[in-house]
């Protein structure tokens, strides 16, 4: 079941506390509702569920999930989920952008984007900010997916928007990379571009925000630290082009590279901690805990690493290339394959604990939100699994 190369996300970083206010989680909306301003517990509003790409849930995950409902759209679904507000938000390659309910999976509206949406949307502050292949950003009304405004780069757009506030002027930013070398940062509010930022290639990926500063990884093999100005604050060699969205937490950097080599890099003095050698690019995204990276690689394992040394402590083996991010919660470990299933195993010592063939590869990476792990394939469905016999 092997895909052709999708190619991967990016992640950025660029903040302060106040500018992680955006992403402050404390009680939920009502559930009819989207894109609160301070998201709560059981929300996932952004690739890999917080502002640094980390890709690690809240709360519990039971052992063996229950397929609670699928929804059909007319095309591959590659990208990912969000989760808000007791809605699902994803795109899809028919050129649509779904809003589903969570819990029986009714269309709430859909949006044309007149081209494929393999971007991850990003919802924060009511509205949905998701890119497309036509190179525009949308940015919807989380409740009726209304367009408040569009905004144009001169290529396509394939990974996620992040939001931040900014610390002078209170004012919410959007910041994302297109395939046409540039980082943007545009007023939330209005679409007006603030600033732009250059790389030397492609930047392919999703956005991440932590400690006044903006990290991403491109084909350039660099990985750029950006201000929160939109100059630049140090390039790190990655060793080769990037095209997975690197996890950014405690001043480290964690990303792989198309050449099969994964590093954690110190943003502050640019060095390399420790590099982890694969055999097949990394393309899908890590998830950080305090003491563990899980890394998806091409060679169809999960590999399971140590995060002060980069040693391995495990890997699972899947019957396919893995391009789906994992996520971890509650001491399991949730993606997909190549192979068309969806795996969840133990974090302690990568043990399958339950699996579920879904109808084509998996290149869409899980979003875990108040038990349900939602989940696009490439057959054209999105999946929703809960708890349950």
């Amino acid at each position: 079941m092997k895909r052709p190369w999708v190619a991967g996300t990016i992640l950025l970083a660029a903040t302060a506390p106040a500018w992680l206010a955006a992403c402050s989680r404390t009680s939920p909306p009502p559930p009819a509702r989207g894109g609160g301003d301070k998201q709560p517990m059981t929300d996932w509003p952004i690739y890999r569920g917080d502002p640094g790409m980390t890709g690690v849930a809240p709360g519990k995950l039971a052992d063996r999930l229950t397929l609670r409902w699928t929804f059909k759209t007319a095309d591959a679904v590659t990208g990912s989920p969000v989760v808000v507000g007791g809605r699902v938000y994803i795109g899809s390659a028919d050129a649509n952008v779904y809003c589903l309910d969570l819990a029986t999976g009714e269309k709430r509206w859909s949006y044309d984007a007149k081209d494929a949406v393999d971007a991850p949307p990003t919802c924060m502050g009511g509205v949905v900010y998701v890119g497309a292949n036509n190179s525009f950003l949308y940015a919807l009304d989380a409740n009726t997916g209304t367009l408040k405004w569009k905004f144009e780069t001169e290529d396509k757009i394939l990974g996620a928007a992040n939001t931040f506030v900014d610390a002078q002027t209170g004012r919410r930013r959007i910041v994302f990379g297109s395939h046409d070398f540039r980082l943007y940062c545009l007023d939330a509010e209005t679409g007006e571009k603030l600033w732009e930022y250059e790389a030397e290639n492609y930047i392919l990926g999703g956005v991440a925000v932590a400690d006044r500063r903006t990290v991403f990884g491109g084909c350039d093999s660099i990985i750029h630290v950006v201000g929160a100005d939109g100059k630049a604050v140090r390039k790190i060699d990655a060793g080769a082009y990037v095209t997975a969205t690197p996890a950014f937490d405690g001043g480290k950097v964690y990303v792989g590279n198309h050449e099969g080599a994964f590093v954690c890099a110190d943003v502050a003095s640019g060095k390399i901690d420790w590099t982890y050698e694969g055999e097949d690019p990394f393309v899908a995204s890590p998830a950080v805990t305090a003491d563990r990276v899980i890394l998806a690689s091409r060679d169809g394992s999960v590999h399971c690493v140590g995060r002060e040394t980069g040693k391995r402590i495990w890997a699972f083996p899947t019957k396919d290339e893995i391009e789906s991010s994992p996520v971890v919660c509650g001491g399991k470990v949730v993606f997909g394959s190549g192979d068309g299933r969806l795996y969840v195993v133990r974090l302690a010592d990568g043990k399958k604990l339950w699996s579920h063939e879904l109808g084509d590869a998996v290149g869409s990476s899980p979003a875990v939100a108040g038990g349900y792990v939602v989940i696009g394939c490439d057959d054209g469905r999105v999946y929703a699994f809960g708890a349950g016999p």
